[in-house]
C-alpha cells in the first residue's frame, strides 16, 4: 500500500480541497479489496444500511423522484459493520494516518463507508458537498474514494472544484438533478474551473468534505466501482442529524455531546497512541 504522505501531498490538499494518489494498491492488494469488497455487497443483498430495510435504489426520503437517482448509482453504507473482511480493510491505522495527515488533525474515527457503484450508461452525480449531511460539522472532515475499476472521462470519474472547500458552508442543499443548482448557493465558483480526476484501477482520491465535487454520466457499457470511507475527526460532538446514527444511539445523545463510540465511529488513528 501507497500510504506514505508527503508534504507536498499535504499542502497540495490543503490549497484544493483535494488529491489523487496513484498507485495506492498493487496489484494483489488491488484484487483482494476487489473480492472483498463485491462478497459484502453481494451478502448484503441490496440492503443499504444496517438496521434500515432500505433498498438501493429506493427513495430516501432525501430525494424524492426516485427513478432518477436510483440510477446515479447504487449505494451500500458501513459494509464494515456487516462484513468482517470490509472492517479489516476500513480499521487499518495507515489509511487513517493518511487521512489524519492531510487534514490537519491528532485523530481519525470512521463515519462511515460506502460502495459507490456506478451501473452502465448511470446518470450523473451532480455537484454536492459532502459534510452538510452528517451528523457533525467539522470543516476539516475528509473521504477516500478508491477506484476499484478505472475511473475514466466516460465512465464517471469524479471532478472537483478546486479551493471551494474554503468557502462553502454546513447548510445542506442536498444533490439535485441540476449539475449548475450549487452555483445558486456559492455562485462564486460558477466560473472557477473544474478538475478532473480520472484514476486507474488500485489509486485513490482524498478530499475534504465541503469541497464541491460531482460525477459524469457513464457513458459506456462497463460499471465504474468504487468504495469510499468518510472520516471524522476525533473529538467530533451530535450536530441534531441522525444521517446514519441507529436510532437506539440517537436516543442516547444530545445536541452537542461527543460522538466517541468506538462501536459505531471506531478510532483508527491516533497520533499519540500509533506513534507511542
Amino acid at each position: 500500500m501507497n500510504y506514505q504522505i508527503t508534504e507536498e501531498q499535504i499542502k497540495s490538499y490543503q490549497e484544493n480541497g483535494f488529491i489523487v494518489i496513484e498507485d495506492f494498491l498493487n496489484a494483489a492488494e488491488l484484487d483482494h479489496w476487489r473480492a472483498t469488497v463485491m462478497n459484502a455487497v453481494k451478502n448484503r443483498a441490496g440492503q443499504k444500511m444496517p438496521g434500515k430495510d432500505l433498498k438501493t435504489g429506493e427513495s430516501d426520503g432525501i430525494n424524492d423522484d426516485t427513478e432518477y437517482f436510483g440510477k446515479v448509482f447504487d449505494q451500500l453504507l458501513n459494509l464494515w459493520q456487516t462484513d468482517a473482511g470490509v472492517k479489516e480493510l476500513m480499521v487499518d491505522p495507515r489509511i487513517g494516518e493518511m487521512a489524519a495527515k492531510l487534514a490537519g488533525v491528532d485523530g481519525i474515527r470512521i463515519w462511515h463507508d460506502q460502495a459507490l457503484f456506478k451501473r452502465p450508461w448511470a446518470n450523473p452525480t451532480s455537484w454536492h458537498l459532502d459534510t452538510p449531511f452528517w451528523s457533525f460539522s467539522d470543516r476539516n472532515a475528509l473521504s477516500i474514494w478508491i477506484a476499484l475499476d478505472d475511473a475514466t472521462l466516460e465512465n464517471g470519474c469524479l471532478f472537483f472544484v478546486p479551493g471551494s472547500y474554503k468557502e462553502t458552508e454546513f447548510e445542506n442543499k442536498g444533490i439535485g438533478k441540476n449539475m449548475d443548482s450549487i452555483f445558486e448557493v456559492y455562485p462564486q465558483f460558477i466560473k472557477v474551473p473544474s478538475v478532473a480526476a480520472p484514476m486507474k484501477a488500485g489509486s485513490c482520491s482524498f478530499h475534504n468534505g465541503l469541497t464541491i465535487h460531482g460525477a459524469n454520466a457513464n457513458m459506456s457499457s462497463g460499471h465504474r466501482r468504487a468504495m469510499t470511507c468518510a472520516y471524522m475527526p476525533d473529538g467530533n460532538v451530535f450536530n441534531g442529524q441522525a444521517n446514519i446514527l441507529p436510532q437506539e444511539y440517537i436516543d442516547t445523545l444530545k445536541v452537542g455531546d461527543l460522538l466517541d463510540s468506538d462501536e459505531q465511529n471506531p478510532l483508527i488513528y491516533h497520533r499519540s497512541k500509533n506513534n507511542a
